[in-house]
């Protein structure tokens, strides 16, 4: 196993929530708690739960858009969540991100050009203005777009041809990791097909590797190298992706694995597990999932269980995960 390009070490991210002004309290909304992560050259590592899991968070921290509360991010053995804007900026061309909403994440007043050129200009600013160009254009090619794409503005393209622009942006810099974050919920099915495509061939062309987080676990089962499952800021199970689908160690991920909907085996029939998520102000002592866990106990709710190792190499949080 090779050293992780990226590797998290007991990462919190914590929000101080508004008080009472008669209040004493300070609220703190746990986001991410104590996370730790190393993604491997080349993968593509998935990063699954339901909505308010941390998936984002985790992610939006990697990058640098977050500060952590504690722990360390470090990319190429380097830590990189203590470095200022100065001596991360080279770091930055080396990593990039496609956001969710192709609507959103482009300036609607900018053309194709400045924007898949702003990232070279600002942080290769030894490039020439021919050598930008080039660049722009090679990026296009790329991801399947054409060169007369660069003097549109964002409002001219369709949801699919505006991610394959979001992901010619995350590529111009030439980076050697991109954070995905739902980069294919909010278009069409046929379309999201064409973008898993591309980002496929983009990661054998380039040796990419990819931190590719979603809520769609029919797509991780095909794209994904492994999967975390996370749960209320915490990683519940970790393991490859044919491991995890075959063999499911956490009671969480075999509540997601069987809401899946399937043609055959009547998944909608299978009894729902009762129980609402903790409020992740004020945590349980115990494990988050267990006012959900069919199989929870005492134990459960007392002692809050550690990601451990299991003899199939599987990474679960869970006391009973035998």
């Amino acid at each position: 196993m090779s050293d992780p390009i990226v590797e998290t070490k007991g990462i919190e991210v914590r929000f101080p929530l508004p008080t009472h002004f008669l209040s004493r309290e300070k609220p703190v909304l746990h986001a991410l708690n104590t996370v730790d992560v190393g993604i491997e050259p080349g993968e593509t590592f998935c990063v699954v739960g339901e909505s308010g899991c941390g998936k984002t968070t985790l992610g939006r921290a990697i990058m640098g858009l977050l500060s952590p509360s504690a722990g360390e991010i470090r990319f190429k053995g380097a830590r990189i969540d203590t470095m200022d804007d100065a001596t991360r900026k080279p770091i930055r061309a080396q990593m990039q991100m496609v956001f969710q909403n192709p609507y959103a994440s482009l300036n609607p007043r900018r053309t194709v050009f400045d924007t898949l050129a702003e990232p070279v200009q600002h942080l290769m600013p030894e490039k020439s203005a021919k050598d930008v160009r080039a660049q722009v254009e090679a990026v296009l090619d790329a991801t399947g777009c054409d060169q007369s794409w660069q003097r549109r503005l964002p409002h001219e393209f369709s949801g699919g041809q505006r991610q394959r622009i979001a992901i010619a942006r995350a590529l111009v810099t030439n980076p050697a990791f991109i954070v995905a974050d739902e980069p294919i919920s909010a278009l069409d099915v046929s379309i999201q097909a064409q973008i898993l495509n591309l980002m496929n061939d983009l990661q054998a062309e380039r040796g990419l590797t990819y931190l590719f987080i979603t809520h769609d676990l029919s797509v991780v089962e095909h794209f994904g190298t492994r999967v975390a499952v996370m749960y209320l800021g915490r990683v519940m199970e970790l393991a490859d992706t044919e491991t995890l689908f075959s063999a499911p160690k956490h009671p969480y991920t075999q509540l997601l694995l069987d809401a899946i909907p399937k043609l055959e085996g009547g998944s909608f029939d299978k009894p729902r597990q009762p129980g609402e998520l903790p409020d992740p102000v004020n945590m349980p002592p115990g494990c988050p999932f267990a006012p959900r866990c069919p199989m929870a106990e005492d134990r459960c709710r007392a002692e809050r269980p550690a990601l451990r190792t299991l003899p199939n190499g599987t990474q679960a949080a869970c006391h009973f995960a035998e």
